[in-house]
């Protein structure tokens, strides 16, 4: 049997970098991103904005009008979820998306680790904005950590940590990244295989065969791949949606060992002595990073 080494794992200071869309409404993608959302734009050039908090981007938004919506039940992007520091932050964030665009929140939920408010953007990609608990707070049992989707009241939150500071714009520079990425994927056997036997993440947490949920260095999740509307979806074909996820991994040394378990895996590998761009078994394409 092969034993499990550190060469096998993806380092424990891994996180996730940037999101890219592939959209058609260039404009209007970037006013909801910026107007709503409240990241900033860090650079626009060409077909392509890049928004972000504190310096670090978060989403791409990269023009591709002659791409189509994917149909139905493709694979592809859930969610993108974007941390807040804070609780005034993401309560900040909260009210400017209720006051720009109230039409696009889907709901909000208590997860034990986390406060998390869902929307979808005017091109039909999840958002969450969230904010975590302290890991102190975290329970784990048998190695995975407990969560749950509990109520949780939007206007409650926004009346307990909404400042009158906040509205006046205190928290806007505040950081902010993505958290996690969450996929929609056509089996969970299959994403088991390549985001924890191949990648090298940890699994964190399973609902069944329907959801799995997993992370490097004890996060309770970096990514998630789910099948609650793609079941049995096949490879992606171009559309607009997902462009690309990218992960941050600490140095040079985790990112030859990512390569390594790729290619001994047979996954095509896209190596410029920087950055490992390579598709996942449904065409979801990662770029990995040595930062």
């Amino acid at each position: 049997m092969h034993a499990v080494t550190s060469a096998d794992r993806l380092a424990p200071d891994t996180s996730m970098g940037a999101v890219t869309l592939l959209v058609g409404d260039l404009d209007g993608m970037t006013r909801y991103y910026r107007d709503a959302v409240t990241l900033q734009v860090l650079s626009a050039q060409g077909d392509t904005v890049t928004l972000g908090r504190a310096g670090r981007a978060a989403v791409v938004l990269r023009h591709e009008p002659a791409l189509r919506h994917a149909a139905p039940g493709s694979a592809g992007l859930f969610h993108t979820a974007i941390l807040f520091e804070t609780q005034e932050a993401l309560a900040a964030a909260l009210y400017s998306v209720a006051r720009h665009a109230p039409g696009t929140f889907t709901g909000s939920a208590d997860h034990l680790v986390s406060q998390a408010f869902y929307f979808t953007d005017p091109e039909g990609n999840g958002v969450e904005l969230y904010w975590d608990r302290a890991r102190t707070e975290w329970s784990w049992v048998h190695g995975q950590v407990e969560m749950a989707t509990l109520y949780l009241d939007p206007n409650g939150f926004l009346q307990e940590h909404l400042t009158e500071q906040a509205l006046a714009g205190s928290t806007a520079a505040d950081a902010a990244s993505v958290g996690h990425v969450h996929l929609s994927v056509g089996d969970v056997a299959t994403a088991r295989d390549f985001y924890v036997g191949v990648l090298g993440f940890d699994t964190t947490a399973a609902l069944g065969e329907s959801a799995l949920f997993v992370s490097a260095g004890g996060y309770h999740h970096h990514m998630a791949m789910n099948v609650w509307n793609s079941r049995g979806a096949g490879p992606r074909m171009p559309a607009l949606g997902l462009g690309r996820v990218d992960l941050a991994l600490p140095g040079a040394d985790a990112l030859g060992e990512l390569e390594e378990r790729l290619r001994h895996h047979g996954f095509a590998v896209r190596d410029d002595g920087r950055t490992l761009a390579f598709d996942d078994p449904w065409n979801n394409t990662l770029l990995a990073t040595a930062g």
